[in-house]
């Protein structure tokens, strides 16, 4: 599901920014729940991204693998 509106650094950005952290603290390798990643806030993201174009975007997608990588590589069609 690659959605043409987002970029890597727009995930990244969007992340960083719900989770109070910079981006020097994330990596493709980071798991988001070790930053405080919850259901709600993953579902807030779920919702903006939808509105970036994500229309097929749901939980589960990125709740079953909360890394960064994943979700960019789910959103960008493989770009980090």
């Amino acid at each position: 599901m690659s959605t043409p509106g987002l970029t890597a650094g727009q995930v990244n950005a969007d992340v960083a920014e719900l989770l109070g952290c910079g981006l020097d603290e994330l990596t493709p390798d980071t798991d988001l729940a070790d930053l405080g990643l919850d259901s709600m806030r993953i579902m807030s993201l779920v919702e903006k991204w939808r509105g970036a174009g994500a229309a097929q975007l749901e939980f589960a997608d990125l709740a079953e693998d909360p890394r960064l990588g994943h979700w960019t590589k789910l959103l960008t069609g493989g770009a980090q």
